[in-house]
């Protein structure tokens, strides 16, 4: 069984930084598609748009081009309880326990992440990897 990486939203919103050597690395992980949940896809459209790096229109577009490109797992009930526990047990703010959450949900084993620390271990299959470390 072939097991898919899950993305976290700095991967997506890296694909258009502006320093090339974090772009590339960015756009080489997006472009395996990933896993995603529909929090990266709005957490992209609210750091895009909010920081004025694109107008909503272009924003939009990119965001259904992420959609598309990627399979996006829903959140729901039980990935919120999971990410509660989470959250606990490993100190993590709700919205990063909200993506590993996801990526167990989702039977990921590698999660890209530059907000979690390299090398750390979820639920016993789950490993961050940092592409920028």
């Amino acid at each position: 069984m072939i097991v898919r990486p899950f993305a976290d939203t700095n991967l997506a919103v890296y694909c258009l930084d502006a320093d090339l050597a974090r772009r590339a690395k960015a756009l080489s992980v997006m472009r395996a598609r990933p896993l995603i949940s529909v929090q990266v896809v709005n957490e992209f459209l609210a750091v895009v748009i909010r920081k004025g790096r694109l107008p909503r229109e272009t924003a939009m577009r990119l965001a259904r081009i992420l959609m598309n490109r990627c399979e996006v797992v829903s959140v729901t009930r039980q990935t919120v309880e999971m990410a509660l526990e989470l959250g606990d047990r490993y100190q993590l703010s709700h919205w990063d326990a909200l993506i590993v959450a996801a990526a167990l949900a989702a039977g990921c084993d590698t999660l890209f992440s530059e907000d979690l620390q390299h090398g750390q271990v979820f639920g016993g299959q789950l490993t961050v990897v940092n592409p920028f470390h």
